[in-house]
């Protein structure tokens, strides 16, 4: 299928990433990210040509001049890298659609990335995080004007998610995307709906299952299928946001003394790194992670061959 002259140029955009946020199930920051980038190309293209872009005319030309000026805004190689993935991810997509009978972003060389070692949370560090929340709501009982019964389940529903969120390696949107059902505790696994709509059984430990039927237990969670295993703190039945786990575990990092900046990304992070380190295997921590590529979960081996030389360094007699 070609599209026409007459065919709305936005529409293409709008279904692009329609089409992410549905069939492959990227997250909201993945597609507003992407839906930034393309509005910045057009954005450049009304100033370079005059008209807005006709997506499926666009050229390998246009996309070199565009390279150049992002290099002459002097952006990072990690920004221009984002602006063409979602450039390159349009045009797939277009390609399979029929729109097009070739990527003009093919074959385009970008600035090299640095490859910078994921951060993670010491091991040490670990359960003086995860028992933030619970200590939290003790202090916040102690005070004269304590929060009521609504307030404590928040905190057992925060010490719940971190405990899982460790646990089982798990992005910040597949735990808030977890149902009742897909927590089988007499069996001791989560069934995970992940990227590109691809679910994965991911072992669960008993202490992330133990602070999870707490918070269930205190709050008269429903339990029947199809709701979801964390709730939000507003009204209703509504799964919790990552906005809002985010926000809240700064709270805990700055109770914990830990550093603020951290994201719940960073307890994956942790998860693979703590695994690695106590002798896993890769094939079986990629497929607990959900990576469709081996590569994308070798980074850590670095981190933890990294950590064999901080340990070495400090103990060895002649390091």
């Amino acid at each position: 299928m070609q599209a026409g002259p007459g065919m709305d140029r936005d529409a293409i955009a709008a279904r692009f990433l329609g089409h992410l946020e549905t069939e492959r199930a990227c997250s909201a920051y993945t597609a507003r990210n992407y839906g930034h980038s393309l509005r910045e190309f057009a954005r450049w293209y009304r100033a370079a040509r005059g008209s807005d872009p006709d997506w499926v005319r666009v050229g390998r030309d246009d996309l070199r001049l565009y390279l150049r000026q992002l290099g002459r805004r002097e952006l990072g190689a990690g920004t221009v890298s984002l602006h063409f993935s979602a450039l390159r991810t349009l045009y797939r997509w277009l390609l399979r659609e029929g729109l097009v009978e070739g990527s003009p972003a093919r074959g385009l060389r970008l600035p090299k990335l640095k490859k910078a070692l994921p951060r993670f949370v010491a091991e040490p560090d670990i359960p003086r995080l995860l028992a933030a929340p619970l200590k939290e709501w003790e202090r916040a009982r102690a005070s004269p004007d304590g929060p009521g019964k609504a307030a404590g389940v928040m905190f057992l529903r925060d010490a719940a998610i971190l405990e899982v969120l460790y646990s089982c390696g798990l992005r910040i949107s597949e735990a808030c995307g977890l149902k009742v059902e897909g927590v089988d505790v007499a069996g001791r696994r989560v069934r995970v709906m992940g990227k590109g709509k691809k679910e994965r059984d991911v072992p669960v430990g008993e202490p992330a299952l133990r602070a999870l039927r707490a918070y269930w237990e205190e709050s008269g969670h429903p339990t029947e299928p199809g709701q979801p295993a964390f709730l939000g703190g507003g009204e209703g039945i509504s799964a919790v946001t990552p906005a809002e786990v985010q926000r809240r575990l700064k709270r805990y990092l700055a109770a914990a003394g830990m550093d603020p900046a951290l994201t719940p990304h960073k307890l994956r992070h942790s998860f693979a790194t703590h695994l690695l380190d106590h002798g896993a295997d890769l094939r079986s921590v990629q497929e607990m992670l959900g990576h469709a590529r081996l590569q994308t979960t070798e980074v850590y081996t670095h981190v933890s061959a990294a950590r064999l030389r901080e340990v070495y360094d400090a103990a060895h007699p002649r390091a």
